[in-house]
Order: structure tokens, then C-alpha cells, then sequence
């Protein structure tokens, strides 16, 4: 997307008047540029796969960097992007697939840190399914939850259906949220199938009995991972934001990227007891111990040095052109839709 420098102003404006409207409730917000806290929209806070961004701010990391934040929980990643294309946040932590999504429609969402590694992705079968299903095949036609539509759990679902010659509109799409909302619709047999995350996933299992729960698919682990998407490392989790938000607050970007950096190095260093003893109680339902181990299943997905591959962005790439026809017919300039600048 070409630069708009007109819009900018406008956009401070706009910036600078929420700021005023919202400054009884956010603190370190000011009419200065530099003080303005940066507004993350996360796409379902609860999800391990976010859990860097909500780590950093449980440890005091954005402060120590020097930036304020305020993270905005949202049902899904589409209503994150959302969020930030109304202008009601400034940054995503969400998948790294909107920024070639954006691509397409010619406008630069720019990913600057990556938190996952494997997608962690589970498709699983709910234990009170309308009908029979032992295979990706036996979607067509069931209702499938995502988190919201035209999120990334959606993206996957229709990677799945046209990898397996359906149609990627096959399946009747849910919107069911991440966290107890997703279990409940699974455990009570609102949907048939549904494409979760942890903590979900492991709270479904504990819930019903781990053997009650079919697991079709499942991109957690490298294996998973090379499976289903034929590469050893797949960008997910992100931080993304607006190529002219980027280019007008590069430090506030740097110091996002260094306090997520850090947060994903005590993740790496850190027992999941210790990191889900940082995290908001709430989180860990009614049943710690499984949030807990959630959390040591989930600990080798995450990226070690905030990096995204060239051969992970063209897999990324490849699977969203499978099924997404604007995708495929667009001249996606890759090198757009990330920077590893601001983790140097």
C-alpha cells in the first residue's frame, strides 16, 4: 500500500481525542505523543497462544521498556483486525495470516515480533456430535466451530476442507469464541466439530475424559505442524500493526518487541507452574493443575527470538491462496507483511 503522510495528521487527531476521552481510565495516557498508550487488541486473551502479550504486562515488562499499554480482549482475531482497521486499537496480537490477507487488498499490516512457532491449532470432534465423524472428511455439512469467522481458526478449518477436495464453505462455520464459551458449545453438542486452542482444549478434555475427545488434527507439536502444513515452523502468533503506525511510533514498536521478546525468554526459562502462577486466575477456569499443564504442552510452540522465516511466510502464503481466491489471484509482495527490524 502506498504511504498516505496526509492521513496521519488525522490520524493523531483521532489518537489524541481518545486519549482525552479515555483519560480517566488509562493511565500514563497524555496529550503528548511519546505518554499515549498503545492500545493491543488481543484475538481472545484466555488463548496460551497470546499468553506472551498478557505475560508482559503481568511481569512489568512494557513499563521497564517504557511503554504504556492497554490491552483490548476481543472474541477472535477478525475482530481484532477489526478493531485496529476502526481505529479503536493500535496494534494486533493476533495471526500473522491477516497481514497477507491485508496484502491482497493492497493495504501494508506489517507483523514486527512473532510469539508461535506452530500454529496450536486442534480440530477436534465433540463427544455429542449430530453424526458420526472419524475424519475431516465427515465435516461436510456438520457445524464447526471457530473462534469468529474470518479468523484464523477459520482459515484453518478451510485449509483443511479443500486439502481434503471439499469446498471451503463444506462446513456450516460457528462462531463459538476461544475459551469456556468454545467448551461449552463443544460439551453440550452446539457444534459437531470445532478448531480450538489451549487452554480450551485441554479443559474439554478434562471435562468429558480426554478418550471422549477425537482429535482430527493437530498443530500444537513440530510433527503436527509438518504434517499438516509441510514446514518445521510456521508463524502464528504476532504483533501487528498498520505500516504507518509503524513508521510513525518506531520506538513505542521497539520497546513492544523488546518486552514481548523477554516475556518469551522467561517462558523458555520458566517451569509452567511459575509462568501460570504470573497470569490472570480467571484464566485457569476452575481447574489450575489443567491450565498448568496446558501450559507445559504449549511451551515448545512458542518462537525463541521474535523472528519470522522467509520459508514460514511463503507456507503461510501457499495455504491461504489454497482457498482464498483473492489471495491466490493478488501479487502479494511477502516481504510487506513482516519486518524483523524491531527485534534486531
Amino acid at each position: 500500500m502506498a504511504h498516505h503522510p496526509a492521513r496521519r495528521p488525522l490520524r493523531s487527531a483521532v489518537a489524541a481525542a481518545a486519549c482525552l476521552a479515555t483519560l480517566a481510565a488509562v493511565s500514563g495516557c497524555s496529550s503528548g505523543g511519546g505518554g499515549d498508550a498503545v492500545r493491543i487488541g488481543v484475538g481472545g486473551q484466555p488463548l496460551l497462544v497470546y499468553l506472551p502479550t498478557t505475560l508482559a504486562q503481568q511481569l512489568g515488562y512494557y513499563k521497564e521498556a517504557g511503554v504504556q499499554v492497554r490491552l483490548e480482549d476481543l472474541q477472535g482475531g477478525s475482530k481484532a483486525l477489526q478493531a485496529m482497521q476502526g481505529g479503536s486499537v493500535d496494534v494486533v496480537s493476533g495471526y500473522y495470516d491477516h497481514t497477507i490477507q491485508m496484502q491482497a487488498k493492497h493495504r501494508d499490516v506489517v507483523s514486527f515480533v512473532n510469539m508461535l512457532r506452530y500454529p496450536s491449532l486442534v480440530l477436534a470432534v465433540s463427544p455429542k456430535a449430530s453424526k458420526k465423524i472419524d475424519s475431516v472428511d465427515d465435516l461436510k455439512g456438520a457445524k464447526v466451530g471457530v473462534t469468529a469467522p474470518g479468523s484464523s481458526t477459520d482459515f484453518f478449518l478451510k485449509k483443511l476442507l479443500t486439502d481434503h477436495g471439499m469446498k471451503a464453505d463444506a462446513a456450516s462455520v460457528q462462531g463459538i469464541g476461544g475459551d469456556s464459551t468454545a467448551v461449552a458449545a463443544m460439551e453440550q453438542g452446539r457444534v459437531d466439530a470445532a478448531v480450538m486452542l489451549d487452554p480450551a482444549v485441554s479443559q474439554l478434555q478434562k471435562r468429558v475424559g480426554a478418550k471422549e475427545v477425537k482429535l482430527l488434527t493437530d498443530t500444537r507439536t513440530e510433527k503436527g505442524v509438518q504434517e499438516d502444513f509441510g514446514v518445521s515452523t510456521y508463524p502464528a502468533a504476532v504483533l501487528y500493526s498498520d505500516r504507518d503506525w509503524l513508521e510513525d511510533h518506531p520506538d513505542q514498536a521497539r520497546k513492544l518487541a523488546k518486552a514481548v521478546l523477554k516475556a518469551l525468554k522467561y517462558i523458555d526459562t520458566h517451569s509452567a507452574k511459575e509462568i501460570a502462577a504470573k497470569m490472570p486466575r480467571q484464566y485457569a477456569g476452575d481447574d489450575p493443575a489443567v491450565y498448568e499443564k496446558a501450559i507445559a504442552q504449549a511451551k515448545d510452540a512458542y518462537a525463541k527470538d521474535g523472528r519470522i522465516q522467509a520459508d514460514g511466510a511463503a507456507a503461510v502464503h501457499k495455504v491461504l491462496s489454497a482457498f482464498t481466491p483473492e489471495i491466490a489471484k493478488a501479487d502479494v509482495d511477502l516481504k510487506k507483511t513482516y519486518t524483523n527490524e524491531y527485534v534486531k
